[in-house]
């Protein structure tokens, strides 16, 4: 049994696929598999990894699944991988030849059941230098919300998760007809509790795309389809206890605006934080005008 499994969730990228695999193909530590997740793609996604499949390089694992949103490909992956530890790397990215030697390594060296797992850079392939910079050097273990909300790190970076842990926390439960549910949401829940083994290194290239079927896009779309989920989040995201008094006022805001955009009455009764809740409430007003405007 390989010791990491890598999983991409994937729908409609067969033009960037075959990078990440070709960089998968280049790792000098084979201790892995590859497992895709379609989430429903009709553009030859599905043929595409029948050919890597039979090229036999490594080993490749492919799931076709009914078209949900990132979660979905999230849940289904953690339901079926059976390694120690499990890495996303998106369909559009892809993976410098040493990363899994250096989180295989770096776990075996110095992992154990006090931490949730590795922690790494982005590296962005235009600039070739590490999305926000790279970690203080004397920094070798963090807890994940920490990066931001102290100010340590604020981009992307590259995670790779002890498997138990996250099969723990899943799946997400979703909201009909809204796919735009950030599987982060899962990835909080346990490194809130255990740290992260820091590695200053690159873990991932990422491309971002700029399109409409980029996740980046149209973050203001997201919030007026998604309401119901972005409450969710924030609510959880104000009872962390590794977060600090500035996220939760933040939090807080945007929570009020979901639950006003899901017309969810219960908006004061269901958060951890009522006083700070209620305190936010006219700031959480504003920004539900904001996100009606933004989508006129």
């Amino acid at each position: 049994m390989a010791t990491l499994t890598v999983f991409t969730p994937t729908y409609n990228r067969a033009h960037t696929l075959e990078r990440t695999y070709r960089s998968l193909c280049s790792q000098t530590c084979r201790d892995f598999e590859w497992l895709v997740v379609d989430d429903g793609s009709t553009d030859g996604t599905d043929s595409l990894v029948a050919g890597f499949i039979a090229e036999n390089i490594i080993p490749v694992r492919y799931i076709y699944k009914e078209n949900g949103g990132l979660y979905t490909g999230y849940n289904t992956a953690y339901a079926n991988i059976t390694s120690e530890l499990c890495c996303c790397v998106d369909s559009d990215d892809f993976m410098p030849d040493d990363a899994v030697e250096t989180i295989i390594a770096t776990w075996r060296e110095r992992g154990g059941t006090g931490y949730a797992g590795v922690i790494g850079l982005d590296f962005d392939v235009r600039t070739g230098s590490p999305l926000g910079g790279y970690f203080p050097q004397e920094l070798t273990e963090c807890f994940f919300l920490d990066l931001y909300t102290r100010r340590i790190h604020r981009a992307d970076t590259k995670v790779a998760l002890r498997t138990d842990l996250m099969q723990a926390v899943a799946p997400m439960t979703g909201f009909p007809g809204e796919k735009n549910f950030n599987p982060v949401y899962m990835q909080l829940q346990v490194c809130d509790v255990h740290p992260l083994l820091v590695v200053n290194k690159n873990l991932c290239w990422v491309e971002y795309q700029t399109g409409a079927d980029s996740m980046s896009a149209g973050i203001w779309h997201q919030y007026a389809n998604s309401p119901r989920s972005f409450a969710k989040q924030r609510r959880l995201e104000m009872g962390l206890r590794r977060s600090s008094a500035a996220n939760r006022a933040r939090c807080a805001i945007h929570y009020v605006a979901s639950c006003i955009l899901a017309r969810d009455k219960k908006w004061l009764s269901a958060s951890p934080r009522r006083l700070l809740t209620l305190a936010m409430a006219p700031a959480g007003v504003a920004l539900a005008l904001l996100i009606k405007f933004k989508t006129r």
